[in-house]
């Protein structure tokens, strides 16, 4: 029994101290150009993305045409809402890559849901001349709305979700 005591004892140090030297190993890399990131954060407030793109990085950026914005991935979404005299004018700028063109072709749905918690589901058009997705929203309910906008680009989905308050 005194033999195999020693014995354990000296296999058990030995497992520690590969354990030890296992758990500091830190790799070292070398490289000629340092990799940096910057990343530029100007929050709008109440602007959310939801991509189906699993790799994009979805950031904030200004409004181009003064509503709220989501950049997600390549796309720049923007919602602009404008009170009229019989409800609210809701116009939707689906842009993409670094110079925001236009994408007409895409089918966009607003689900809206109402101050009172009613929803509606909405189809926008495209408005060639203005470049952009708009439709009317009828009534003019004071409280906060929630809008989500469902894009489908060619079978790629891009979503965002906005608020706004009158």
């Amino acid at each position: 029994m005194r033999l195999f005591q020693p014995i354990l004892l000296s296999l058990s140090l030995a497992s520690l101290a590969v354990l030890a030297a296992c758990s500091n190993s830190t790799p070292t890399t070398t490289s000629s150009t340092p990799a940096t990131t910057v990343a530029k954060s100007v929050e709008t407030p109440k602007a959310s993305s939801s991509p189906s793109m699993a790799k994009s990085e979805t950031k904030s950026d200004n409004p181009k045409k003064g509503g709220q914005v989501i950049e997600s991935g390549i796309y720049h979404l923007e919602l602009v809402p404008e009170p009229e005299e019989n409800g609210i004018h809701l116009d939707f700028f689906l842009l993409k890559g670094d110079n925001h063109e236009a994408i007409p072709d895409a089918k966009v749905t607003a689900q809206v849901q109402l101050p009172d918690g009613t929803q509606k589901n909405l189809d926008l058009k495209y408005d060639a001349p203005e470049k952009h997705y708009t439709v009317a929203l009828s009534g003019k309910a004071v409280g906060e709305y929630k809008v989500a906008i469902l894009s489908d680009i060619k079978g790629e989905k891009v979503n965002g979700r906005f608020n706004f308050k009158l």
